[in-house]
């Protein structure tokens, strides 16, 4: 009954060809946004660095973890103004995005580099040498967070009647990053990238970084769906719809 209602709202909506066209680019832009960061993650997840917090905590964490909880916060965005159906695009054109990014490193790694290359073979091996192993890690954990994100999110938005952003928010993001940290993990560490022994101290970490990045971010969420709601003259709960 909830989803019929949406729709009938939805369907109330009506944009101009000016505002379509502007919905359009905001929505393209977010998505160039989501898979680069998406794929980056994927390129420099062996570095490993550490963050002493304020002297509260002192963090150990892969420099992958830095632009990951941009996409989080994107499809928060996507979610609250153009709708579920439209995050679950971003998702998947994510996917695909990673292992096209895959294809490529393979490739390269396989040519073999001049006498003179700056880079030889066995740099280039030793940087990328395990991005497969990565990408696959990172796909499975993508694809159990972000689809889990997405449900729990408009799960909280039926709930609270499209108030209490911020609930929705960060209760989404918190489930759904645990699991995203766990299977990277879990997989790095039966694929011997990680010592088992590190798995401990890396999942903690990884996990509550996000979850105060999540926090932190939730101001800047805020920010963006009431401009775009004020742009759009969106009531609250309402979303774009966009056709494809």
């Amino acid at each position: 009954m909830r989803e019929l209602l949406l729709t009938i709202i939805l369907t109330e909506i009506t944009l101009s060809l000016k505002d379509k066209r502007i919905a359009y680019k905001i929505y393209l832009i977010l998505g160039a946004l989501f898979i680069s960061s998406l794929v980056v993650s994927n390129l420099i997840f062996q570095k490993f660095f550490y963050w002493d917090f304020f002297s509260i905590y002192t963090f150990e964490i892969s420099v992958g973890i830095l632009p990951y909880p941009i996409t989080f916060l994107i499809t928060d965005i996507i979610s609250e103004i153009f709708g579920k159906r439209k995050a679950n695009q971003i998702v998947t054109a994510g996917i695909f995005a990673s292992f096209f990014a895959l294809l490529i490193v393979y490739a390269s790694s396989k040519v073999p580099a001049t006498i003179w290359s700056p880079i030889n073979d066995q740099l280039f091996n030793q940087v990328f040498g395990a991005t497969a192993i990565a990408v696959l890690a990172s796909m499975m954990a993508y694809l159990f967070a972000q689809y889990i994100d997405i449900q729990v999110f408009h799960f909280w938005k039926r709930i609270t009647k499209g108030k209490h952003l911020w609930l929705r928010n960060n209760f989404s993001t918190f489930s759904s990053q645990f699991i995203d940290t766990l299977t990277v993990l879990l997989l790095l560490c039966s694929f011997n990238i990680l010592k088992w022994d590190r798995f401990g101290i890396l999942l903690l970490n990884g996990f509550l970084f996000k979850v105060l990045v999540a926090a932190l971010d939730t101001p800047l969420l805020y920010l963006c769906v009431h401009v775009l709601q004020k742009r759009f003259k969106l009531k609250q709960g309402e979303e774009l719809p966009l056709e494809i």
